[in-house]
Formats: C-alpha cells, structure tokens, sequence
C-alpha cells in the first residue's frame, strides 16, 4: 500500500513539474484561448438566429477552436516547445474532423436520450445519471486525440473508456481532491454541465476552471464582486489544467500501477 501511495505521489510530482515547465513555454496558450472564447461567444450569437443552419456553423465553429486549442497544447506537452503567434495561426485545421467524428457519433445517443427522457417523471434524474456516466468514461477523449493514433472516433471512445477502466484511480483523484471541500453534490452539478460532448465543447473547457474558481474564491472568504478575477484567470487555469491532465496522461497511458510502483521506489530518497 505504502508503495502505491509513493508511486502515485511521484506521478503527480512529476506531472506538476512538466506542467509548469510547459506552462512557461507555453503560455501563449492562455492568449489563444482567451481570442478563442471571444470567437465562440460571437459566433454563438449569430449562429442563435440561424435556426438548424447555425447549429451546424457553431458545430464547426466549436470543432475549428477545440482542433486549435489541442494542437497547441500538444506542442506544449509533447514537444515542450515554446508557443508563438504563428503556431497559433498555423493550429486551426488540427484534429477538426475527430473533434466533428466523436460529436457526431455521440449526438444521436445524445438525441435519442433527450426525447426519451422527456415524458418520463423521472427523466431529470436519469439524464443526470447518463451525463455523470458520460462525464466519467469519456473524460480523457481530448488527450486521446492528440496523443494516441487512432482510426475513428469510435477508436477515441473505445481509448478513452479501457483508460478510464485502468486508471480511473489515478486520473479522478485530483479533481476529487479539488472540489473534496465543496461535496459530493457539487461534482455532481458540475458534471451535469460537462457530461455532453466528451469534454469537446469549447465552453466545457471553462466552465470547469471558471466554477472551481469562482466556488475556492468564495470558499476562502473573497469579497462578492471578484468577477474580473474569474474573466482573468480562467483562460490560464484552463490552460494549465489541460497541460497538467495532457502529462498524467501521458504517464499513466500504456504504464501499469506496478510499474509505476517501481519507477517510485527507484525514485524515492529512501532509495
């Protein structure tokens, strides 16, 4: 047991670590992002007069800005390379039609939930129940994408869910850890709003930063009133969220816990 806690304790070290050097060279990302967010609330608004045509534009829309953003966050976890302008320029056309494959594959189930739910009495609860499930066993499909070669979406889900099924101790923890001070119910209200689009809806990568943000602020006794302190720092911690899980994953994926286990003793100053 001792030799899990120790091995798990050097996996975060060492994903924290690469985090902030990626952080640092990468932090041109937090630029883009924060464009990007700019970008999809005014194509949000257009796309809202279009009727069926604008769902389609914002699906693309969306699809153009998470290729873009995983991209770029590739360069800086993978590569460990320093982010310019033009690397953001040359990011848009990346991985947009997996982020289009997976969504599409996922809205007919989506669709299908959604009507048949609705004349249930206890259709809230179950949908709640499926988005959770959804949120759980889909979570790593932004860094299946770009990290693992893979033929189709399905091969993104299939990834996605074996992963989950052999590290969801390690890959959960430190959002249990996160939001451990705010309850159970909180992850579950959160989840409930991330659930749809296996994390590839550009509005779901700040929604999580910004509702952590906003519920520690308030946690540690901040006045009302921070908002713009939400505005600012969400585009880096969501950058820097995605580069840490982009290094976790990197580690746990093709590793087994005792591998790990011994890669931390070796490690260990004991040793």
């Amino acid at each position: 047991m001792s030799g899990l806690v120790t091995a798990t304790v050097h996996l975060y070290r060492e994903a924290f670590r690469a985090t902030a050097r990626s952080f640092v060279k990468g932090w041109m990302t937090a630029v883009a992002v924060t464009v990007f967010a700019g970008v999809m609330v005014v194509a949000t608004e257009i796309a809202g007069h279009l009727g069926m045509l604008g769902g389609f534009i914002l699906g693309a829309v969306n699809a153009l800005l998470i290729g873009a953003t995983l991209s770029l966050i590739e360069q800086a976890v993978m590569n460990m390379r320093a982010i310019s302008f033009s690397d953001i320029w040359e990011s848009f056309g990346h991985y947009f039609w997996d982020v289009i494959g997976v969504g599409f594959v996922l809205w007919i189930p989506m669709l299908l939930l959604d009507k048949g739910m609705a004349a249930n009495p206890n259709g809230q609860l179950l949908t709640a129940a499926c988005l959770l499930l959804l949120f759980i066993l889909l979570n790593p499909a932004p860094e299946v994408i770009y990290q693992v070669r893979h033929d189709s979406p399905l091969d993104v889900l299939r990834e996605s869910y074996e992963f989950v099924i052999e590290n969801w101790i390690e890959w959960f923890l430190p959002l249990a850890i996160v939001v451990a001070p705010f309850g159970m119910s909180f992850f579950f209200g959160l989840s409930s709003r991330l659930g749809r689009g296996a994390g590839l809806d550009f509005f779901q990568i700040l929604i999580l930063p910004f509702t952590l943000l906003n519920a520690w602020l308030i946690y540690l006794g901040f006045p009302q009133g921070t908002g713009w302190m939400l505005v600012l720092l969400t585009p880096p911690v969501a950058v820097a969220m995605l580069m840490f899980r982009g290094h976790l994953f990197a580690a746990l994926h093709g590793s087994s816990r005792r591998q790990r286990m011994f890669r931390g003793t070796l490690s260990s100053p004991e040793s």
